[in-house]
């Protein structure tokens, strides 16, 4: 049985750039720091950097949740993101955003407000 998400993982090349911008935007530091892997923990969840792979934005689009769509597209964007998919309503009162970090791939977000945090396992 699928349980739900449990990692994301990026491509970068420049590792410590790519895990001091991530710190950055999560506001938390790596719990796992290795030259292969760095891992976030990321509300229950795990955001990992790889140092090798093809970086790009047509591939899977992994969602991160917020509570405050524009305050944290602004955010991010001042941190260094572009936005490459402008806020939509997908309907029901959610709300997405794609992101492109400055290292080539998607930064999705999601205030989806009939999320349900006790239905995670």
């Amino acid at each position: 049985m699928i349980k739900g998400l449990r990692t994301a993982i990026y491509p970068v090349a420049d590792l410590a750039a790519a895990k001091a911008w991530y710190e950055s935007v999560f506001g938390v530091a790596p719990y796992f720091d290795q030259p292969f892997y760095v891992g976030f923990s990321i509300g229950g969840f795990e955001l990992g950097l790889i140092p090798d792979g093809s970086t790009g934005t047509s591939g899977s689009m992994v969602y991160w949740g917020v509570d405050d769509i524009d305050a944290e597209v602004a955010r991010i964007t001042a941190l260094g993101a572009a936005i490459h998919g402008a806020i939509q309503d997908v309907g029901g009162g959610i709300r997405t955003v794609e992101l492109a970090d400055p290292f080539g791939n998607l930064l999705c977000l999601i205030d989806n407000p009939h999320f349900d945090p006790a239905a995670v396992r």
